[in-house]
């Protein structure tokens, strides 16, 4: 099983945090936010290969930080993936970089999508084994508690298996609290309808867009997040996230 961190944005709502450090490398509570995802991650049976894919900018930052958190992690190999953007004027997008990663890498593998910036209080290990039961495209969901803030990321609806059987990405009207975040699973199998959906012209700027396209083709389940989850987008929940970390 791979993982792909997507790494490639440039995080402009925090400058000057982001100015010349990329936000996942940005510190919580001592060490770096990716190393908090990849170290719940790497509880999942069968990861061993990680891709980070990055811009221009960034990629000799995360390319020296992977080769020092490889010593703690010795049964990950890294790659670093430039993706050739220089600022937000000519970025792939979330999708796109997928993409890219899956064409200039080869990858013929089941494959676990997470965002860089996402932390998580627990481990996934539940994850990994949900996926691997299904053997079908899997996003993780999260309940805000709050349908104003559900406007900023998707709705989404499911039936009694958990099957996503409604999502709109950034919703005006949004009927419940239940949002699809950025931590995917796609079974190898599955990995021709993301080519499918690119060579197809569509939007590959957020990785919900996907989803949004995909449920209505195959079977797409939902699994939930245990403990807290962070969408680090602000100073705010930046500064939040280190206190939790930092046990305050």
């Amino acid at each position: 099983m791979k993982i792909l961190v997507l790494a490639a944005g440039y995080a402009t709502r925090l400058y000057p945090l982001t100015l010349n450090q990329a936000k996942p490398l940005l510190p919580v509570a001592g060490k770096p936010m990716i190393e908090y995802v990849l170290d719940n991650i790497s509880a999942i049976r069968g990861a061993d290969h990680v891709f980070v894919v990055t811009n221009d900018k960034f990629t000799a930052h995360f390319q020296e930080w992977a080769d020092d958190y490889k010593k703690s992690s010795p049964k990950l190999e890294f790659t670093i993936v430039n993706d050739g953007s220089t600022d937000d004027n000519n970025k792939l997008g979330a999708i796109g970089d997928i993409h890219l990663v899956l064409t200039k890498e080869a990858v013929d593998d089941d494959l676990i999508i997470v965002a860089g910036d996402n932390l998580f209080s627990e481990n996934l290990r539940g994850f990994g084994e949900f996926c691997l039961e299904k053997k079908a495209p899997v996003v993780a969901v999260y309940d805000v508690g709050n349908l104003e803030e559900i406007k900023k990321y998707n709705s989404i609806s499911i039936d009694q298996e958990g099957r996503i059987k409604f999502f709109e990405e950034k919703p005006q009207d949004p009927s419940s609290t239940l949002t699809g975040i950025a931590l995917y699973y796609y079974p190898k199998e599955s990995l021709d309808l993301i080519r499918q959906y690119v060579s197809e012209g569509n939007n590959t700027d957020q990785p919900g867009r996907l989803i949004e396209w995909l449920y209505k083709r195959t079977p797409v389940y939902t699994w939930k997040i245990p403990g807290i989850w962070f969408d680090i987008g602000s100073k705010e929940t930046l500064e939040e996230a280190d206190r939790l970390f930092s046990g305050k």
